[in-house]
């Protein structure tokens, strides 16, 4: 957790061949910004699910920008299910940007009710 204003971190995943993710985030006090560029599957899940961990402790809301994520899977969806659920009675969460393909997903799987979309 950063002491002093905004604290940006990239990370990158490319542990299995064709899979990446860019997890960039970002804070204002304790509202926390993530920002996907990617893949988001059962490679690279850990990764964020490691990096929200760290953070939704001390986190009144938590944003996921998937403007540049290119796919979720059900890994993927595991995590934010999870993210949601540890901001229960804590904070706001938020999903914002989501490509076609990623609303697709949340659309046929019933997320697109259980999330706040922006």
């Amino acid at each position: 957790m950063a002491l002093f204003g905004n604290k940006n971190k990239d990370t990158k995943s490319s542990a299995g061949g064709g899979s990446h993710l860019k997890i960039s985030v970002s804070n204002n006090g304790s509202e926390y910004t993530f920002t996907l560029d990617g893949r988001l599957d059962t490679i690279t899940s850990p990764d964020l699910e490691a990096k929200i961990n760290e953070v939704v402790g001390g986190a009144s809301k938590l944003t996921l920008d998937l403007g540049s994520l290119e796919y979720i899977s059900s890994a993927g969806l595991r995590v934010l299910l999870g993210a949601a659920q540890a901001m229960d009675g804590k904070g706001d969460m938020v999903v914002c940007n989501l490509t076609q393909s990623v609303m697709e997903v949340f659309e046929l799987t019933g997320f697109s009710r259980m999330f706040n979309i922006e």
